[in-house]
């Protein structure tokens, strides 16, 4: 067996995909020793040409495809916070069983009827995207746990947010009326920076 199997392999891959490609498990671990692949997690690896990327955000897209960033995580991304939180925050939605998966991850689970709203996708590498909800959708979800994630971060987000270019409070609004918990304070919040 040639190394020729890793070549068709994405950037990140599975164990079982090296093996559907050719790569028996000896040689596997053979690569991983010698510093070709790197193993990720359990089950999980990465070439060793490959970019430079956040590996606990690829294991998280890797392990649940609709992973989605939210929260600090989302609004430190957007240029609305500027905090960098400790731990990524990611969203799943509720139903799904929390991964094992790195401890720099704080796992939060919304509800699956709102979950695509305001989310959008970004590249991690070649073949993997993990979710980002829109700097409106984390100004919301902001409101919405503001008992959880602090006042101030909320308020500061939409602060930010409202000096923008192209900023639509009618449209922050009308998505915010999907999130009865977040949509009376969003709009006194409004009324008291308008």
């Amino acid at each position: 067996m040639t190394d020729a199997a890793i070549a068709t392999l994405a950037d990140t891959f599975s164990y079982a995909q090296a093996r559907a490609a050719g790569l028996t498990k000896h040689r596997l671990y053979q690569l991983r020793d010698s510093g070709s692949i790197e193993q990720i997690e359990r089950g999980l690896y990465r070439r060793a040409d490959a970019e430079i990327g956040n590996l606990d955000l690829i294991a998280a897209a890797a392990r649940i495809p609709i992973s989605t960033l939210c929260l600090g995580t989302a609004l430190a991304r957007h240029g609305l916070s500027d905090a960098i939180p400790s731990m990524a925050d990611i969203a799943i939605p509720r139903g799904h069983r929390r991964p094992a998966t790195p401890s720099t991850i704080h796992w939060h689970f919304f509800d699956p009827g709102t979950f695509e709203i305001g989310r959008e996708t970004i590249s991690l590498d070649d073949h993997l995207r993990i979710g980002l909800y829109s700097p409106e959708r984390s100004i919301i979800d902001a409101f919405r746990m503001r008992g959880i994630e602090g006042h101030e971060q909320a308020y500061e987000a939409l602060r930010r947010w409202l000096k923008g270019r192209g900023a639509q409070p009618g449209m922050l609004l009308a998505m915010a009326q999907k999130f009865p918990r977040a949509a009376t304070p969003l709009r006194r919040a409004l009324d008291a920076l308008l």
